[in-house]
C-alpha cells in the first residue's frame, strides 16, 4: 500500500538529492528528470527583479520543460533564490567564490525564497513561495577557512554556498522560517496541495 494513488511515480524536474530525499521519506515515488533550461536566460529575459518572483517563474519554467515531454504525468518543479537586501546571489563557481560569497553574509540576514510548482501536460496547476530569514554570525577568515575546508566541494552546489542540513549549521546565529523551505521545497503546501487533488492517501 502506497501513499501516492497514480499508477506512475511523480516526477521532480530536478537533480537535487536532497528534494527528492523529502519526497521518498513522505511515501512519495519519485523519478528525477532534470529540466535542460537556461535559468539565467530566462531570468534575464523575464526582467523580474523580485526574488520571490524569480524563484516562482524558474520553478514554473523546469516543471513546464519536463511535463511536456512526459504527458500524463505530474511533474514538480523548485527553485531556490537567495537575497542580501536586493543583491541577488547564485551558486559559487569554485571555492574561492563560495568564501567570498560567506564573507558578505556573514553577520547579516539573508532571504531564502523557495518556490514549488506542479504541471501536468504543459499546464500550471500550483505555484507556491516560501520564504526564510537567516542570520549568519559574524565569521572570521580564518573560520571561513576552516568551513569551506571541511565542506569542501558541496560548498559550490547550493546558492548559499551552505548545506544547514550539514557542517553550514555552524554559520548560523539564528533562523526564522519552515525547515522544508531552508532545504528547497516548501513540503507542506505541496503536500496540501497533492491531497486536494486525490493523489495522496493521508
Amino acid at each position: 500500500m502506497t501513499l501516492w494513488r497514480e499508477r506512475q511515480p511523480v516526477i521532480l524536474a530536478s537533480q537535487s538529492a536532497v528534494r527528492r530525499g523529502l519526497l521518498t521519506n513522505a511515501g512519495i515515488p519519485v523519478e528525477t528528470i532534470p529540466a535542460d533550461i537556461d535559468e539565467r536566460a530566462i531570468q534575464q529575459s523575464s526582467g523580474l527583479t523580485d526574488p520571490g518572483a524569480i524563484a516562482a517563474l524558474l520553478a514554473a519554467e523546469k516543471a513546464k520543460f519536463v511535463s511536456l515531454r512526459h504527458p500524463g504525468r505530474y511533474v514538480i518543479g523548485a527553485d531556490q533564490t537567495l537575497a542580501l537586501g536586493k543583491k541577488l546571489f547564485s551558486k559559487p563557481v569554485n571555492l574561492a567564490a563560495a568564501a567570498a560569497q560567506i564573507g558578505l553574509l556573514a553577520g547579516q540576514t539573508h532571504a531564502l525564497h523557495s518556490a514549488v510548482s506542479v504541471t501536468k501536460d504543459g499546464i500550471s496547476l500550483f505555484s507556491h513561495v516560501s520564504v526564510a530569514r537567516m542570520t549568519m554570525r559574524p565569521l572570521t577568515e580564518s573560520e571561513i577557512a576552516a568551513y569551506i575546508d571541511e565542506a569542501g566541494d558541496a560548498v559550490t552546489a547550493s546558492v548559499g554556498a551552505y548545506q544547514l542540513e550539514r557542517t553550514g549549521v555552524h554559520l548560523f546565529e539564528r533562523i526564522e522560517g519552515d525547515h522544508f523551505t531552508i532545504l528547497g521545497l516548501p513540503l507542506l503546501p505541496l503536500l496540501a496541495f497533492l491531497r486536494s487533488r486525490n493523489l495522496l492517501a493521508v
